[in-house]
């Protein structure tokens, strides 16, 4: 999409510096926040329609085009020249650089492309057939963004492994590419964690719902989780500030998770529409696309958390400023190890299946079920285990596919069953404490039975192993 001149010509000059959102202005505290938002330049997606939910669902999230503009000095401009949209910036790790997702013309698929901000010129990372949204810088040389698939957005990272942390990605890193997530459904990367680990976007229940939740998993698809178990709204575009906390939007507010709570905390913030996917200032005021109601279309704003108003860092008629990025260096994620075993399943220890969110089971299960799913998308059991009496059972299942477990009495009848899906990555080994306890639960201190009883893992893969791919590999 080309920029129209309309908007060029009326972000030349726009740095409207009134009270917008709030319910009173103050004017000192806003007027030094709208400064300090452009003490660095900063990245924008402007797009005539923004729909921030659409690639949940498989959909398109720009269906007119978009284009990324650069503000400097208070003024736009087309950052990228010669693309019929473009989006999604996310600025390397010493600021000299910027991934984003590109079409060259209408009818080409979403690649991944990289710029050298000092002089704009631009390469392809990643191509493909289908397409590939949402990018990500990682450590040492890699990037992290979501593929379409046959069946939704999927996780996917891209690059060899350099030897120091620092690495620019390598002109070849589109041929090593990594699938991380293995869902029926879409996982759409948001953010690369302080400690490493990637925050992403799915439904709840993961991997059937259509209530946006987050979740958390490692750069080699090991260890998905939660991010938080406090499920029921809808929550998006998290972002990692730089105290740790995780701030995201339920549309119409925001809201955080921070460390010492086990559940989200509010935002006292103005009140509109959030798009979602802010960004922080190095004077720490946050940057965010916000309207004023339904049907109304984003505009940039500048907020110092605590004031009682936002200002306007820029606002074009007739388009959405979403997805606001700091052109500036910032702290690299932590390098995260994989400890994943030359394997194609996985193992898993349960250390008390009573135990849940849901309410703890007042008798021990007398046996958990496995499923997974085949090529046509039906469920699978693939076998059940014996359940010990502190609860605890030890299984081996099939990695790289989507599974879930239901939990079974004496006769056969479930007494609870996980809903959504989730997945074990090829050679990881893993435990839980629960059936979805959360993370303020933690299981009595002593052996599980089921390891004083043996510590090979019962097969639930459906197929016999052959080969070095034995049983007896759990228990080493």
């Amino acid at each position: 999409m080309r920029l129209p001149l309309r908007l060029a010509a009326a972000a030349a000059g726009i740095v409207l510096l009134v009270p917008v959102c709030g319910f009173g202005p103050d004017a000192a505290a806003n007027k030094d926040a709208a400064e300090g938002a452009r003490a660095a330049d900063i990245l924008v997606t402007a797009a005539p329609v923004y729909a921030p939910l659409a690639a949940l669902q498989g959909g398109e999230r720009f269906p007119k085009g978009a284009q990324l503009l650069l503000i400097h000095a208070g003024k736009a401009e087309p950052l990228v020249a010669g693309f019929w949209a473009a989006a999604d910036a996310n600025v390397s790790f010493d600021g000299e650089r910027v991934l984003f997702a590109g079409k060259q013309a209408a009818g080409d698929p979403w690649q991944i492309w990289e710029m050298t901000l000092k002089d704009r010129a631009v390469r392809k990372i990643v191509a493909g057939e289908g397409d590939a949204i949402r990018p990500l810088y990682l450590p040492a040389g890699r990037l992290l963004y979501a593929r379409r698939t046959a069946h939704g957005f999927q996780l996917q990272t891209a690059g060899k492994d350099a030897a120091y942390a620092m690495a620019p990605i390598d002109a070849e890193a589109g041929a090593t590419v990594l699938p991380l997530s293995y869902l029926p459904g879409s996982a759409i990367p948001a953010d690369v964690l302080l400690d490493g680990r990637i925050l992403f976007e799915s439904g709840f229940p993961l991997g059937t719902g259509s209530t946006p939740e987050l979740y958390l998993v490692y750069s080699d698809g090991s260890g998905v989780e939660s991010y938080r178990c406090d499920h029921g709204r809808a929550r998006w575009g998290g972002k990692q500030l730089a105290s740790g906390d995780v701030v995201f939007t339920h549309g119409g507010a925001l809201a955080r998770f921070t460390s010492p709570l086990a559940h989200e905390a509010a935002i006292a913030a103005p009140h509109a529409e959030y798009a979602g996917s802010i960004a922080e200032t190095a004077e720490g005021d946050w940057l965010v696309s916000t309207r004023p109601a339904p049907g109304a279309h984003y505009a940039l704003r500048d907020w110092k958390p605590g004031a009682a108003a936002m200002q306007t860092v820029l606002a074009v008629s007739g388009e959405d400023l979403v997805e606001p990025v700091v052109a500036a260096p910032r702290p690299r994620p932590k390098r995260h190890p994989s400890a994943l075993h030359p394997w194609s399943y996985a193992n898993l220890l349960a250390l008390d299946a009573r135990l849940s969110r849901e309410g703890d089971l007042k008798a021990v299960p007398a046996a958990v079920r496995l499923e997974t799913m085949d090529a046509e998308g039906r469920a699978v059991v693939t076998g059940a285990s014996p359940v010990e009496a502190d609860g605890s059972f030890f299984v081996q299942v099939p990695g790289d596919k989507p599974i879930r477990f239901a939990l079974l009495d004496e006769k056969g009848k479930v007494v609870r069953a996980e809903q959504g899906w989730f997945w074990i990555r090829a050679g990881e080994q893993r435990y839980c404490v629960g059936c979805h306890t959360g993370p303020e639960r933690s299981s009595e201190n002593h052996v599980p039975a089921v390891l004083l009883r043996t510590t090979t893992p019962v097969d639930l893969t459906g197929a016999a192993k052959t080969g070095g791919e034995s049983s007896a590999a759990g228990g080493k």
